[in-house]
């Protein structure tokens, strides 16, 4: 560490400080900034060349003037300590601990920016999840190492959503081995204390790791929050052989500020202003998550954000869908009739539910009548937009079986409390119960067998 501090700021602009006549400094240097009040801020260095060192400080520039700022430069990156009581713990961005208890005293220390995962080393995801919930176990399985994103919108229950998914997630048979890295960034002070109360109540903090960033916290310590927080989880899976389930929001959140640097830094603009680096930095994220050969570990991800005026081809969801595997869509006209959790059904999609799911992981039947499901939903949805153009009454039968379908869908179905978990035997059976308002005929996707086993169809039109 140099004991050596600089006293050559020569211009501040945003969260940034920039340095002159400064030698020998490292890209992603952590730096330690001074005021005059003596009073310490955590900084990192994010660009550097002969002339000028540009500083990025985690708690704002704030009070700091050029002639009584002092900077040291630690020659070292951003490391967090590591260690098996970091369970049932709650950090900020930067892994101080923000739960009154001490900080975590650990001889091993990891660099958050971690390390690129060779492609040739990650083995396939697979391993179904149950979250209890639905529409996502049911018709959007998440596997374990899979990255599974939830667009939502202003306004929208994503933060009920994400509560319950880690209330609820345990992988069958192997639950004891499972734990949550939680990490929320920008959220209210009302929301940081609903997440941890509905942990703590529930029972599961003890197996959850928290880093929080409220929406008064630095901006700047949003771009560092998430590499903090899948430092942890690398950790927990590979050191500790856990299984370990990330969820992170709100993306949108880190986005912004990262744009916001972005400008200061003077960096050429692309899409809405956000830099045309965002994809790659996005990717940085998310492609820590997966799993590795030779690893009973794994990480799985599901990343929230939300949609600036619900545009699905907003640059934030845009590159998100291109980098992950798949999306869970929340739907505001679902959330206006009051159904819980919103899940827009038709959008949402898993790339990797056929490789955890059938015979062997969840029921035989699971891909097929998944599949039967969507179908009849699509269905059932002309059917309503045919309805609301010519009316009920003049609809056929069949197409008003299939009326009665989507109501009971999307309020038996989708609908689930917040406290209500169905495991994916419940939730396979719901589903029969809800096809077999439906003709044999009409069922083309799934099995003769499957009918005979699971389908009571009874005539009462």
């Amino acid at each position: 560490m140099s004991e050596l501090e600089y006293r050559k700021v020569s211009s501040i602009h945003g969260a940034l400080i920039f340095l002159k006549g400064v030698d020998k400094i490292a890209l992603g240097d952590r730096v330690v900034i001074r005021d005059k009040d003596g009073l310490r801020r955590n900084g990192q260095v994010i660009r550097t060349s002969k002339e000028v060192v540009m500083v990025q400080v985690f708690e704002g520039t704030e009070n700091l003037d050029l002639e009584n700022t002092w900077v040291r430069f630690l020659d070292e990156p951003f490391e967090l300590a590591l260690s098996p009581d970091m369970l049932g713990r709650i950090f900020n961005g930067i892994g101080e601990p923000r739960d009154d208890r001490p900080p975590i005293i650990s001889s091993l220390r990891r660099n958050v920016n971690g390390s690129p995962v060779n492609p040739a080393a990650r083995a396939y995801p697979r391993e179904f999840i149950q979250t209890g919930i639905s529409t996502i176990d049911g018709l959007n399985s998440l596997v374990r190492g899979q990255k599974l994103p939830v667009f939502s919108g202003s306004g929208l229950p994503h933060n009920r959503l994400a509560a319950q998914i880690v209330r609820q997630a345990r992988l069958p048979g192997d639950s004891s081995n499972f734990v949550i890295v939680f990490a929320a960034m920008g959220v209210s002070y009302s929301d940081a204390r609903f997440f941890e109360q509905e942990f703590e109540s529930s029972g599961v903090l003890r197996n959850v790791v928290m880093f929080t960033n409220l929406a008064n916290d630095p901006p700047m310590e949003r771009l560092i929050l998430p590499r903090t927080a899948l430092t942890a989880a690398e950790y927990l899976a590979y050191e500790l052989d856990h299984h370990v389930l990330v969820v992170i929001t709100d993306m949108t959140n880190y986005a912004e500020a990262l744009r916001e640097v972005a400008t200061e830094k003077g960096d050429v603009p692309s899409r809405k202003g956000y830099p045309g680096y965002l994809y790659s930095d996005l990717a940085e994220i998310y492609e820590r998550a997966g799993r590795l050969r030779d690893r009973h570990g794994s990480i799985t991800m599901i990343p929230i954000l939300s949609m600036p005026s619900d545009d699905i081809t907003h640059p934030i969801p845009d590159l998100t869908g291109y980098i992950t595997e798949g999306q869970i869509v929340l739907s505001r006209e679902l959330h206006s009739k009051s159904v819980y959790p919103p899940v827009n059904v038709p959008p949402s999609l898993s790339r990797l539910m056929k490789d955890g799911i059938g015979k062997d992981d969840t029921r035989e039947d699971h891909p097929r009548v998944a599949s039967q499901l969507y179908a009849s939903y699509t269905r059932a949805l002309e059917a309503r937009n045919l309805a609301s153009i010519i009316g009920a009454e003049e609809l056929s039968s069949r197409d008003r079986r299939y009326l009665e379908f989507a109501d009971r869908f999307e309020n038996g179905f989708v609908r689930q409390g917040a406290d209500e978990e169905r495991n994916i035997i419940e939730t396979l059976d719901l589903a029969w119960e809800l096809l077999s308002l439906l003709p044999p005929s009409s069922l083309s996707r799934v099995s003769e067998e499957d009918l005979r086993k699971y389908h009571s169809w009874e005539d009462t039109l």
